[in-house]
């Protein structure tokens, strides 16, 4: 979450798995973060072993976000507080992997956790907010900026602030980790069969979005997992061995699409770590130079017409269909 608070040196990020695998990545933690675009079982099931879900919404700093659950002040596992501004991403990150038993991490990391042990929630977030290596794996992937208004006296523009949270399994229960909370809310135990822990906290995410207005705020869900690859190169390596080839295909088509994502991901945190501008800035003087800008800007314009056109003539034709 952000607002012209102070931020101390941390960046927003964006909402989006590449970015919080990369994060993972840096932090020595063998998991990785894939979108969820649905709650039900089979969307789930794909996703196992599933270790807890991020949850995304847009702040409204007037709505009592205490109104499910219960504060738990013994909660027996790692909770941070959030004490400065958009470090709520890596807040939720950290709140998840401390609630995870027997996680690989990195050196790191393990210090930071062994380190804040027995802390309270506030204090542990003034830990994690001065580490200089964390704040930079944060800000690793937040797209830089050259262009700067401070100074300029312009009114500043009011922005929709985003927050996380985290829903994952604890001693038997599900939990809620809210940074801006005072305390761990407790969302009552669960039926270890069937869904197991996943069944419960698919009701109380639900039950939380229907306390908004219908398309009034933005929701945005993430599944931390296993990641899928050693998992499904072993399953591989046994049905070829064992001269299956019909099911090898299938896994070899899950590794595929698997390989895609991660290629994808590369670029995307690729493009996110350079600062176009200056690059931008650069083409449009050299085609001023060469005289081609005004022709450039005229041919953008007739394509981007266009486009317009295509776009309405194929929403008639839905429209008659």
């Amino acid at each position: 979450m952000s607002s012209d608070d102070d931020s101390s040196g941390w960046q927003l990020t964006e909402s989006d798995p590449s970015v919080f695998t990369e994060l993972l990545k840096t932090l020595g933690v063998p998991l990785i973060v894939d979108d969820l675009y649905s709650l039900d079982s089979e969307s789930l099931a794909a996703l196992q072993p599933l270790h807890a879900l991020i949850f995304l919404f847009k702040w409204v700093g007037t709505q009592d976000e205490a109104i499910a659950g219960t504060y738990d002040p013994e909660f027996p596992g790692f909770f941070a507080h959030q004490v400065v501004n958009n470090a709520c991403a890596t807040l939720a990150v950290l709140n998840a992997l401390g609630n995870i038993p027997s996680l690989e991490k990195g050196g790191q990391l393990t210090e930071l956790f062994n380190f804040t042990t027995g802390m309270d929630p506030q204090t542990r977030g003034f830990v994690i907010t001065s580490a200089d290596w964390l704040r930079e794996a944060h800000n690793s992937l937040s797209p830089p900026s050259a262009i700067s208004l401070d100074g300029l006296g312009l009114p500043r523009k009011s922005e929709d602030a985003y927050h996380f949270v985290v829903y994952l399994p604890v001693m038997g229960s599900i939990y809620e980790l809210d940074g801006l909370k005072p305390h761990a809310v407790k969302h009552g135990s669960y039926d270890e069969s069937g869904e197991g822990w996943l069944g419960r906290a698919r009701e109380v995410i639900e039950n939380r979005i229907a306390t908004y207005p219908p398309g009034a705020l933005e929701f945005s869900l993430l599944a931390v997992r296993d990641d899928p690859l050693p998992i499904l190169q072993s399953q591989l390596g046994g049905l070829q061995t064992s001269g299956k080839q019909s099911e090898a295909t299938e896994v070899l088509e899950k590794i595929a699409n698997e390989n895609s994502k991660r290629e994808r991901w590369a670029f995307e945190n690729s493009l996110r770590r350079h600062n176009h501008v200056g690059l931008v800035y650069h083409l449009l003087i050299a085609l001023a130079k060469a005289g081609r800008l005004e022709p450039a800007k005229e041919t953008a314009k007739k394509i981007m017409k266009e486009r317009v056109e295509k776009a309405k003539t194929r929403g008639e034709s839905m429209d008659e269909d």
